[in-house]
């Protein structure tokens, strides 16, 4: 049985969104990455919970618990606009109205991630 797709649908693997599983992946790898860095940072967060601002600064400034905490607010912000992506396109009526909350969530994931890391790189790096 050919089901209801077309032969490119098929070779492409796009369903009727025209985006394929993409999107469906990409929510799941970035779920899997927030699990093991969630855990580094809620350990961290206990760890440095009686230290005072020098050993903070000093533990945020050190490359790789800035790296991990970049890919934690990275991750963590695309997660959150993906499926905020999902419910948008399931709940709202009107693509008009369907766009522009996308481009809305979007574009407010990209401020907060910029914001966030000029926030950690000023306590990290600055005075």
């Amino acid at each position: 049985m050919r089901g209801l797709r077309s032969d490119l649908g098929r070779v492409r693997g796009l369903g009727s969104a025209k985006e394929g599983v993409q999107h469906w992946w990409l929510q799941r790898v970035t779920a899997v990455a927030l699990v093991p860095l969630l855990v580094w940072f809620l350990i961290g967060l206990i760890a440095h919970s009686d230290a005072d601002h020098q050993t903070v600064t000093a533990w945020l400034g050190s490359p790789v618990t800035f790296g991990l905490f970049l890919l934690l607010l990275g991750a963590g912000l695309w997660h959150l606009a993906l499926g905020l992506q999902v419910v948008i396109e399931d709940y709202v009526l009107g693509e008009g109205m369907r766009l522009a909350l996308i481009l809305l969530v979007k574009f407010g994931c990209i401020v907060l991630a910029l914001t966030g890391a000029i926030a950690l790189a000023s306590i990290a790096f600055g005075n």
